[in-house]
């Protein structure tokens, strides 16, 4: 009903961002997997709160604890792989007054008109707490595509606000993303998106922005006919995300100004038997960008309607990121490395000989 994504390699996500904790189920990792549980910790540490001035101060180590699945807590046994992390900093009194008073643009109305309640403390299951799960078995489908595949998965911050940084999605590593606390690759423009980021927030308010991605060296035929394309579903798999609001793929909507004599990707021979094009517009290399909004919770007054009906405003407190874009990072990784694992799993199985 919704906390569950993919066919063959499967998870399911649990947890409120105030309850006991977050965690996730992963089913159809293959057997005989080994895995860096260290990995598997970084690409959380990646996610965690508090992690610099520019996010929220909330302060969770969320240390992953894995309670099923592996034999001698390193080798997949290809049963269910459950991982959890333990909600250590609560203060649901930072959220009394949103108990009365809807946020703007957050889910809080949402999920009152639906069910009739709703977990009012840091928005429950519609809080970016929720993707801790979401990482962690983002880090498990990188480990399998990578030594299965050779195929990488890397993201970064593309645009702040309306400071645009213009990346080489073939140039860029790891080291250049980790480089500066933004997580955009071009350290000059990352130094402004600080700036900018610390400017807003200082005046109670959020900013927006993109995030880029870059898939290489993908498995050749992933993705199925008609409704389970692999651009659908990548599609699907960030725009769950929370905050998310667009989505582009290889040339975009920036395609559309092309004639299709510009646009389409010529074939060349390759020797190592892979398609190969001379251009990138229709995804050899999977290049994606994902356009996040301002975070919704703010300390600015803003006017709002209470439980009942009645016109209200609203200045949120609590601890929050002014710019969720830096954090968002691991969670565009982990929800395409997802995609591409379970797909990888389902060429596998429909298109390998026997």
């Amino acid at each position: 009903m919704g906390s569950s994504f993919g066919n063959l390699f499967r998870i399911s996500t649990f947890g409120e961002s105030h309850g006991g904790g977050v965690g996730v189920i992963v089913e159809g990792c293959p057997p005989r997997l080994d895995l860096d549980l260290e990995e598997i910790q970084r690409e959380l540490d990646r996610r965690r709160p508090g992690q610099s001035h520019i996010t929220t101060p909330r302060q969770e180590a969320d240390r992953v604890e894995v309670l099923s699945g592996l034999l001698d807590g390193t080798t997949t046994l290809g049963t269910p792989i459950a991982m959890l992390v333990r909600n250590k900093d609560q203060r649901p009194g930072d959220y009394k007054d949103m108990a009365v008073a809807f946020r703007p643009s957050h889910a809080d109305a949402t999920y009152q008109v639906k069910y009739g309640i709703q977990a009012r403390s840091g928005g429950g299951r519609a809080s970016a707490r929720e993707t801790i799960g979401r990482v962690a078995a983002g880090a498990i489908a990188k480990q399998l595509l990578r030594k299965v595949a050779g195929t990488e998965v890397l993201a970064w911050v593309k645009r702040i606000h309306t400071i645009e940084a213009s990346i080489d999605p073939q140039g860029v590593n790891l080291a250049d993303v980790e480089s500066n606390i933004v997580r955009c690759p071009d350290q000059q423009i990352a130094g402004r998106m600080v700036e900018r980021i610390e400017a807003i927030g200082r005046e109670g308010d959020s900013c927006g922005g993109v995030i880029e991605c870059v898939v290489r060296q993908p498995r050749n035929g992933l993705g199925m006919p008609v409704f389970d394309k692999l651009e659908a579903d990548l599609a699907k798999a960030v725009m769950s995300l929370p905050a998310t609001k667009g989505f582009e793929i290889g040339s975009g909507f920036d395609g559309t100004r092309l004639k299709g004599s510009e646009h389409n990707d010529s074939f060349i021979p390759a020797e190592d038997g892979r398609l190969r094009t001379v251009t990138n517009n229709s995804g050899e290399s999977i290049v994606i960008r994902v356009a996040f909004k301002p975070t919704a919770t703010i300390r600015k007054e803003q006017q709002t309607v209470d439980s009942d009906g009645n016109a209200t405003t609203l200045a949120a407190k609590g601890r929050h990121d002014p710019c969720v874009l830096p954090r968002a990072v691991p969670m565009v990784e982990a929800m395409v490395a997802l995609v591409l694992a379970d797909h990888l799993l389902r060429q596998q199985g429909q298109c390998s000989l026997w």
